[in-house]
């Protein structure tokens, strides 16, 4: 036995002796040196060999031995310490896999993880996502470009956590001990000692470790040295939330550029330079996912005569789209797979019905309602949904979405459920959307008021909070209205258009209303209600003009109005298809003909005995004003504007006080309009500032942002340029949200107003 050999086995002699010598228990020793019981005796009967020096330095000092046994002791643990030479690199399923030659983008994560490399002991960092997004890769790339500052060790280990049996810590640590050269008979056999020794053993070293595909918190803890100057890489699909202290890189999809930067190298940049549009759309139809995108150029490399087009044009088949991703062994389809096949079934149940949600994200409510769970289960399922990267959680609100291709693998999944119970809980769901929507726009209603929800316990309780459950919630429904007119519900349809109507001039930039009252006119028209299909049929002509800026079109749907309401006698809806009518014959310049057509409404209106005429009357007024300023009139503008003015003061019976000063501030606005047109700038501010009080404190966007742009333009007028243009900018943002047509007259006001002096 060599000399080395025989110093291997002194530590635990003599640290024993030295124990007696001092007169000192296991216990009152391991106290004074601040090590455990436990620990102390694996020492003395050399199970473990070569402790720390510092753990052999808290010994000597509690034991006070002269120094040439304190020399010995500390001789005898470094001989007993597993040395660089003694941990085989190359031990089978250990060693580091090769680096990815055309491995692309990823510089700023990179960065990162060597600046965490560089700050301090023991670095442990967490390398997260979805399914898909290369993390192995990632991992693998920083690990060779960082072996050169870890010469004792670069080790590399599968933790199988997508599989149905992960890994288990205890037989990890087995292979990592004796790839550190701990011979097989010095191994202990419980997990914690195991954890212990590698502990030890790694606090001493220079090691990467890279833990690949872990499953939870609870399989990685026990594999993590506790300090020392090793590096630990973990990746996984799941967030790994509780473990404790670690850096976290969590990797999203590449940029369109980058996506084509990888198709370039896998297939060439000649290939790729010859169709750069059909790159860019491969890489949007993989989802910009490097896993999709890889297979994808896999499949280019391999059939080099394939044009880039032909592979597009089958992508773009949804139905067929994950089957044409598949490369030899490589396949989204499979990779999604392990992550669904480790979920529970009432996770599988949430993920695929899901995607029976409308539009581009989704609320765990609207989950609940698809699944047949209750919202509270819906939402720590959906937490743990997106733990897994299996769904994407909005940064700010509870809403998540799917990755597009995760969202056509989550549908495949759909064969698992009944038909019959997919359309029970989709109508079920269409149902309790559509109710909760009618009532949260009534909330905008100022003839009624909110009531109706089918969960008074969450319903919306302010005007604030309906708006934000209307927005948020608009695709859902408004597929649930579809439905309805589909199922052949029309009352329902009607009643929740209705409902809307007040809440649609809030938001006049959503395009939607068109659909929204298409559906109403056509749920009237089929249950023969000529009244409602007259009144839906205006509001349809109102949504072409002020939503989706076609007049034509708006002019047409008018006229049909005006045929419908004829038909029926109705005076009032006759005199706003004459409105919506004008509304349209001035956006396609024919203006005198609008006059003409507004004058018809105003008639009969003024004949109408609907308690809403009074309104419509002032809505015309005012309008007509508008037009006559647009042709240059002011004058006479300003007369139909006092006109106006008149009926405000006048009052109107039944109508409420928040809803006439609404109007009020309307006429107030045209009044400052006119006074500006006739160059009177000076009587024109004080009535655009107060237009713009009323119209704010009433929540009218749509109409306090003008009033904003044309209270800015006054300032300037008056030579007020530094308030002016404060004014301005705000009016700006407030017009660009909405999509405004006036949005360009703001930004040529803007830049006359910073433009430099002369």
């Amino acid at each position: 036995m060599s000399t080395t050999e025989t110093a291997r086995g002194e530590f635990g002699p003599l640290l024993r002796g030295l124990r007696r010598r001092a007169g000192l228990s296991q216990e009152e020793l391991a106290h004074r040196a601040g090590v455990s019981v436990r620990a102390l005796a694996d020492m003395e009967r050399g199970r473990t060999r070569g402790p720390q020096r510092r753990t052999v330095a808290a010994l000597v000092t509690a034991l006070a031995p002269d120094e040439a046994r304190a020399e010995a002791l500390e001789r005898a643990a470094a001989a007993g310490r597993p040395r660089a030479k003694d941990a085989p690199m190359t031990q089978a399923g250990l060693h580091l896999p090769r680096d990815v030659r055309d491995f692309t983008a990823r510089e700023e994560e990179l960065a990162r993880l060597r600046m965490v490399a560089e700050e301090g002991a023991a670095p442990v960092v967490l390398i997260t996502g979805q399914p898909g997004l290369g993390k192995t890769a990632f991992a693998v790339r920083a690990a060779h470009g960082l072996a050169d500052r870890y010469p004792d060790g670069r080790f590399t280990v599968d933790l199988r956590g997508t599989h149905a049996e992960p890994a288990a810590p205890r037989e990890i640590l087995g292979r990592l001990l004796r790839a550190c050269g701990i011979p097989v008979a010095a191994v202990p056999r419980s997990l914690d000692d195991r954890a212990d020794l590698f502990r030890t053993v790694a606090g001493e070293r220079r090691m990467l470790l890279l833990l690949d595909d872990a499953a939870d918190e609870e399989q990685v803890r026990p594999l993590l040295p506790a300090d020392g100057p090793s590096l630990t890489l973990v990746t996984g699909r799941g967030t790994l939330a509780g473990l404790e202290g670690a850096h976290r890189i969590t990797l999203g999809v590449l940029r369109r550029e980058e996506c084509v930067a990888l198709l370039a190298r896998v297939v060439g940049p000649a290939r790729v330079a010859a169709e750069e549009q059909a790159a860019r759309d491969l890489a949007d139809l993989c989802g910009r996912l490097p896993l999709a995108v890889r297979i994808a150029a896999q499949r280019l490399a391999a059939r080099p005569q394939e044009r880039l087009a032909r592979l597009t044009a089958l992508l773009a088949d949804e139905s067929r789209r994950l089957d044409a991703l598949r490369a030899g062994d490589l396949q989204v389809r499979a990779a999604f797979a392990l992550s669904y096949a480790r979920l529970d079934a009432s996770a599988r149940r949430m993920l695929r019905r899901a995607t029976l949600a409308a539009g581009t994200d989704f609320s765990p409510r609207t989950v609940a309602l698809l699944s047949g769970t209750t919202p509270r289960q819906a939402e720590l399922c959906t937490q743990e949904l997106a733990d897994h990267g299996l769904l994407q959680p909005d940064p700010v609100a509870e809403r998540y979405r799917f990755h597009d291709l995760l969202r056509l693998f989550a549908a495949e999944q759909l064969a698992e459920d009944d038909p019959a119970e997919l359309a029970r809980v989709q109508e079920d769901a269409a149902r309790w959307t559509l109710t909760r929507a009618k009532a949260a726009a009534l909330h905008f209603d100022p003839e009624r008021s909110a009531s109706g929800d089918p969960d008074p316990a969450t319903a919306p309780r302010a005007p604030e909070q309906a708006r934000a459950w209307l927005e948020a919630e608009r695709a859902q429904w408004l597929d649930s209205l579809h439905r309805a007119l589909a199922d052949g519900r029309h009352r329902e349809v009607l009643d929740a258009a209705e409902a809307m109507h007040w809440f649609s001039d809030r938001v006049q930039h959503w395009e939607q209303w068109t659909e929204v009252f298409r559906c109403s006119a056509a749920a009237a028209r089929a249950l023969g209600d000529l009244r409602e299909e007259a009144t839906h049929l205006n509001y349809l002509a109102w949504s072409y003009n002020l939503c989706l800026h076609d007049p034509a079109r708006g002019l047409a749907t008018a006229r049909t109005a005006l045929t419908v309401a004829r038909e029926v006698g109705d005076l009032l809806q006759t005199g706003w298809a004459y409105g919506y009518g004008a509304g349209a014959l001035h956006r396609l310049g024919r203006a005198e003909e609008a006059v003409a057509w507004l004058k018809k409404s105003a008639a009969c209106h003024e004949r109408s005995p609907a308690p809403q005429a009074r309104l419509a009357e002032l809505t015309t007024f005012n309008t007509l004003g508008g037009y006559l300023r647009s042709m240059g009139r002011p004058e006479e503008a300003l007369a139909v504007h006092w006109r106006s003015k008149e009926l405000c003061l006048a009052g109107i019976p039944g109508q409420s006080e928040e809803l006439l000063a609404l109007y009020r501030a309307s006429t107030l606005h045209h009044l400052g309009q006119d006074f500006g047109a006739l160059d009177r700038w000076a009587e024109a501010e004080p009535f655009l500032r107060r237009a713009l009080d009323g119209l704010e404190a009433g929540g009218m966007a749509a109409w306090s942002e003008p009033a904003r742009l044309d209270l800015a333009i006054a300032l300037r007028r008056l030579g007020r340029e530094t308030e002016a243009r404060a004014v301005l900018e705000e009016a700006r943002r407030g017009l660009a949200e909405q999509r405004h047509p006036r949005l360009a007259e703001a930004d040529r006001e803007l830049a006359a107003a910073t433009a430099p002096g002369p």
